[in-house]
């Protein structure tokens, strides 16, 4: 079994910048891919960024070219930078780590002001 704790969420206008880490324990030879969802009040979950164990990465197409994931497999951490934020981005945003099952972390609230 894999646990997931996020951080780095928070209260940002506009035009500004947030990093979001997770960090992975237990079970952390087992993970293949990391990522992270976002789900904002009265929507679907929605994917936002993954990335696999080699490196490479997807993305939404409303966050390309503002946000991005990276991995330090040292530190069994994943990052999402997110820069240029909207509004739009408003969400609580889970981080995942793909193992023999799909673990979640526990969500880290981003609001953006506008």
């Amino acid at each position: 079994q894999v646990q997931l704790v996020e951080s780095g969420g928070g209260l940002v206008q506009a035009g500004g910048s947030l990093r979001l880490s997770c960090a992975a324990s237990g079970s952390i030879f087992s993970i293949n891919a990391m990522g992270w969802y976002r789900q904002a009040p009265g929507k679907q979950r929605e994917l936002v960024a993954a990335i696999t164990s080699g490196g490479s990465t997807t993305y939404a197409y409303s966050v390309k070219g503002r946000f991005t994931i990276s991995r330090d497999n040292a530190k069994n951490t994943v990052y999402l930078q997110m820069n240029s934020l909207k509004p739009e981005d408003t969400a609580v945003y889970y981080c995942y780590a793909d193992a023999r099952y799909r673990n979640w972390g526990q969500g880290t609230q981003v609001t953006v002001s506008s």
